[in-house]
């Protein structure tokens, strides 16, 4: 639906309107100055918003303009993912684009571009290149987002050592006293949930969000350590700017708009698979092994074998190896710059570990740390991708744990321009060895897994790693409707550990179960040492056996934020569902009902708490039943503090 309302080529407004007609978008040019607003049901969600450039060196682009053209369009289509939680994705909006010229010398023109989905709203700027302009230096973008300071926003600061990882924090819009990260999810006095992000990152800085002089809410760019914010050849045209918008906390979390705003792939990701790992790595967290050479080295030829047939035994296809190449020794943060990312260190060798794998049908995931030397990590960049590739290594994780990135001297935050076009560089090369990535320290998710399906997973909040006492219960209630609606996370899940006094655990065993649910990743870790799958919990390890990494339909069935979180999802190669819930420091019980069942019988396997289990101080209570159900029935589920349940349901024939 188009609504229009002409006054002159000077002033003007338009109504851009979502499919169904319940959202609107309305976009004015005022006194030659352009601005948005949006409202839902006749109600306001974002106020009159500014819009536009300061470019260095330049007058500002975003005043003294007029539409010179409009070109407006309907599109409805279905999209088949590769992989993922939902195979298909609907992508239907109305689209206007403006097309804009200033009204004076130099009479710079660019172009405006919305789109209305039933879901949200999302809009770019796009620069053509034009006699005397075809470069510009980004000094600041003025788009905002004006929202009632009275609502409710959940955050992450941004510009901090540890990049995203820090637990949320619940403000006020008009709190916010700082710049904070996005995903930013917010609820407003009427009533509305909506999150600001961002789709299709490339070759700009990462947008963060703060609220200006003016009390309103305005996009900062992640700066270069010069103080701009993108070095630009034009055509150049922005991320999509993304305000997803629902009624509730949990229909928030079915938004997959930042997939959709994303092109296609162009070339044959049909080699592509999710994976399910082990690994040599929660062994040097609790102090068993080291990531450095000596008596306890971790990343052995040994221990490597040993963890292939462990994966046999298993079920799991394939093995991380983490420590297994020069540069560990001494202080690796502060020595990154020394790693060698194709030389192994003297009791490893990665020829007779990739031929044993290959003869027992396992994949080894390789790891490279670059503690966010990126000079250092570039010049070994083809060397140690095809190092890998000869080796039959087709899965990497990389990461960059530094505080900030390292390049020819200066010191680069992870999420400016510099570090957006680092991580692209990566995935793209790559993708022309036929190797897949999980990138630990990552940029933010911004959907471009739709055009680069060889990018399984990411970090980007706090994972397991910070357990020990860093991590508190509702973390991982709020990462479904924060962190998560930016795509999967590699969350290290499956320690079964959970009295260990290095790094004891604050969630019972049944919610380790129920993270391979609630947080999604097309790479999923079962992040213990085997010995306590095997021999400690095989019963309960069955189920990350069995657990999927890609499903047809994901269905959020009911949660609040911070509170809990309850998701099923449906296998992709079966009729099986899964489902998976998490709670705070609080307990909580639930009658689940099961209508989304397809007619006919299913066998319920359920993994909850007992009625005694506490993370604190009763983590293993387990109940694990198994009962004959349908679409009728309800489940009696209790989730204990710090607890959670998964239920494998399997279509009886």
């Amino acid at each position: 639906m188009f609504m229009f309302n002409w006054l002159s080529r000077n002033e003007a407004e338009r109504i851009i309107a979502s499919p169904n007609g319940y959202i609107e978008c309305r976009f004015s040019l005022k006194s030659g100055e352009i601005s948005y607003s949006v409202s839902k049901n006749m109600k306001t969600i974002i106020k009159p918003s500014r819009l536009g450039f300061d470019i260095c060196g330049e007058e500002p682009l975003g005043s003294n303009l007029k539409i010179i053209r409009e070109q407006k369009k309907r599109h409805a289509e279905t999209i088949e993912m590769p992989w993922g939680e939902d195979k298909y994705l609907k992508n239907n909006y109305n689209e206007t684009a403006f097309y804009l010229s200033e009204k004076k010398s130099p009479f710079r023109i660019f172009t405006f571009r919305i789109r209305v989905f039933d879901d949200g709203v999302a809009f770019r700027y796009e620069v053509p290149p034009q006699p005397k302009f075809s470069q510009i230096t980004i000094k600041d973008e003025k788009t905002e987002f004006n929202i009632d300071n009275n609502s409710n926003a959940w955050m992450i600061p941004a510009y901090q050592p540890d990049r995203y990882e820090y637990n949320y924090e619940k403000k006020a819009v008009g709190d916010i006293k700082q710049p904070v990260h996005t995903p930013l999810t917010i609820r407003t006095p009427n009533g509305f949930y909506l999150s600001i992000h961002e789709a299709a990152l490339y070759n700009y800085g990462s947008m963060t969000i703060v609220l200006n002089q003016n009390r309103i809410l305005k996009s900062d760019i992640t700066p270069l350590s010069d103080g701009t914010k993108a070095h630009l050849n034009l055509p150049f045209q922005t991320p999509w700017r993304l305000i997803m918008i629902a009624d509730s906390a949990i229909e928030l979390t079915t938004d997959r708009l930042i997939y959709v705003l994303n092109d296609p792939p162009t070339g044959d990701f049909s080699w592509v698979k999710t994976l399910k790992f082990i690994g040599i790595w929660w062994a040097m967290y609790v102090g068993e092994w080291t990531w450095a050479p000596g008596d306890r080295h971790g990343a052995t030829t040994e221990h490597a074998k040993q963890y292939i047939d462990a994966a046999v035994r298993l079920g799991i296809s394939g093995v991380l190896i983490e420590g297994w190449n020069d540069g560990w020794e001494g202080d690796w943060l502060e020595n990154g710059v020394n790693n060698k990312f194709s030389v192994s260190t003297p009791d490893f060798d990665l020829d007779e570990v990739a031929s044993y794998a290959r003869a027992k049908k396992i994949e080894i995931v390789g790891h490279h740390e670059t503690v966010g030397f990126i000079d250092n990590y570039e010049n070994q960049l083809e060397e140690a991708y095809n190092y890998y590739a000869s080796k039959g290594v087709h899965y990497i994780k990389t990461g960059y744990a530094g505080s900030k990135m390292m390049i020819n001297g200066r010191r680069e935050y992870h999420h400016s321009q510099l570090g957006v076009n680092h991580y692209q560089k990566t995935i793209e090369l790559a993708a022309k060895k036929h190797i897949c990535l999980d990138i630990h320290e990552p940029i933010k998710g911004t959907g471009i897994e739709r055009t680069w399906p060889n990018l399984l997973s990411r970090e980007g909040a706090r994972g397991q790693e910070y357990e020990g006492g860093a991590l508190v219960p509702s973390h991982a209630c709020f990462l479904p409707f924060t962190r998560l609606l930016s795509g999967g996370m590699d969350y290290t899940s499956g320690i079964f550990d959970l009295s260990n006094n290095v790094k004891r655990i604050s969630t019972t065993l049944a919610r380790q179960l129920a993270y391979y649910i609630t947080i999604y990743s097309g790479m999923q870790m079962a992040a213990d040492r085997p010995q306590f799958y095997e021999e400690k919990f095989p019963e309960v390890f069955e189920f990350i056996r069995n657990v999927p990494t890609s499903f047809e339909k994901t269905l959020p069935l009911a949660g609040e934020i911070g509170e809990y979180y309850v998701v099923a999802r449906k296998d992709v190669n079966s009729s099986d569902w899964y489902i998976g819930g998490v709670t705070n420091e609080h307990s909580k019980r639930i009658s689940l009902g099961l209508e989304f069942l397809d007619s006919g019988a299913y066998e319920a396997t359920i993994y909850m708490d007992s009625d005694e289990a506490h993370y604190r101080d009763n983590p293993f209570k387990i109940i694990i039943e198994n009962k004959r159900v349908g679409k009728d029935d309800f489940l009696d589920i209790n989730m204990a503090p710090g607890g959670g349940f998964a239920i494998q349901l399997q279509r009886l024939q």
